[in-house]
């Protein structure tokens, strides 16, 4: 599990860290654009629950992320050798999409099959230490090539497509769940409205600053490929000590602290990301917001708090996978017109009002986030006599 986690981690390491500059170089895109593309590109977020309904059916958790990995791989070789016009790019960025959107719905219930009751933050925190030590493998590939030989985007999506191979391999090797029953295929309940609305945070915050934050750097500032590779590296490498220490943070203050705490920290992040250029001289400016872009990225470790949080509300163990995949459409199907929106409003009034409409959301999600409750532990009855 951790190699697996490792190798996809090297995977995403390399899309997160050239994605928009490929699109910038390549494809010219701008902005509102940029903003477009997410609507197909979210789209297989938006059906992974009825896409996990089918899957759940026949398979279990390590063969879905095996296919993950497939469908993860060949998007990688048509990002790098197909997609010369708007059809083929759209349609490769879904068949990579729909395998990153897979995975994620079921690498969280994989891990707490690892996870001792009361240490599934830990567990979870481990396995993210692992996806961000290949993290820096991917974007480390990345800066060496882009330093060695410039940007050759075809050579950086090859070796994507050979970390997801490798990633799919152990995945394949992983016996993790084989005798377990069946999850149900769909699933919904009231008990879980508060993790419902969590994920529709998610993904407007998910939404904003993996596309908006880096776009900031790339349009508005010039910031190259490299420098976009080295900022990841290095807020991978923090990753890699701090997702295992907020894993214990989640399992010791709770999941209602922890994620209230995110939405403000994450108010911060968006309104140094809306003023840090009005009100700080150069080159100040751009180093604050690559502290901010580095902040974001190691508080996205807090996600893994949603699903220890399902785990300790779930009414039957068959319900976390169906309903981590629920949570994922839920969160796209708030979040797939947010870019397009976000993109119109930064080209009709300038970005600062996207980061303010951010961090709106944010304080909201504060409130949200406090009206979580887990049951209190069942404490074992003590022998008579």
């Amino acid at each position: 599990m951790l190699l697996a986690t490792l190798f996809f981690g090297a995977v995403a390491g390399i899309f997160t860290s050239t994605l928009n500059n490929y699109l910038a170089d390549v494809h010219a895109f701008d902005a509102g654009n940029r903003g477009w593309l997410e609507l197909p590109r979210e789209l297989p977020g938006f059906l992974i629950f009825f896409v996990m309904g089918l899957l759940l059916v026949r398979l279990r958790e390590s063969r879905i992320a095996v296919l993950a990995m497939v469908l993860t791989a060949a998007g990688a070789l048509g990002l790098g050798f197909l997609s010369s016009g708007m059809v083929l790019l759209v349609l490769v960025i879904v068949i990579w999409s729909l395998g990153d959107h897979i995975i994620f719905a079921v690498e969280g219930p994989l891990g707490l099959k690892l996870a001792k009751k009361g240490g599934e933050g830990r567990r979870l925190g481990q396995l993210g230490g692992a996806r961000n030590l290949g993290t820096i493998l991917g974007v480390s590939v990345v800066w060496l090539l882009a330093k060695l030989v410039g940007d050759r985007y075809d050579l950086f999506y090859l070796l994507g497509a050979v970390f997801a191979a490798l990633a799919g391999f152990f995945y394949w090797r992983l016996q993790l769940g084989k005798q377990d029953p069946p999850s149900r295929r769909l699933v919904y309940r009231r008990e879980y409205r508060i993790f419902y609305a969590i994920s529709a945070l998610f993904g407007i915050r998910k939404q904003i600053f993996l596309v908006f934050g880096t776009w900031v750097l790339v349009s508005l500032h010039g910031v190259p490929v490299s420098t976009i590779a080295l900022l990841y590296f290095i807020a991978s490498t923090l990753g890699v000590i701090m997702r295992p220490l907020l894993g214990d943070v989640i399992d010791w203050l709770g999941e209602r602290t922890v994620l209230a705490a995110d939405e403000l920290l994450l108010l911060a992040v968006c309104l140094v990301y809306a003023f840090a250029s009005d009100v700080l001289p150069q080159p100040w400016d751009l180093r604050v917001l690559y502290g901010a872009y580095v902040l974001d990225h190691v508080l996205f470790a807090l996600r893994v708090a949603r699903t220890t949080y399902l785990k300790k509300i779930a009414v039957d163990p068959g319900d976390i996978t169906p309903t981590v995949s629920l949570g994922i459409t839920i969160d796209h199907a708030v979040a797939m017109s947010l870019p397009v929106l976000s993109g119109w409003i930064w080209e009709r009034y300038g970005h600062q009002y996207v980061f303010l409409l951010a961090g709106a959301i944010a304080l909201a999600g504060f409130f949200i986030c406090l009206r979580i409750r887990v049951p209190a532990p069942e404490i074992a009855a003590e022998p008579s006599g």
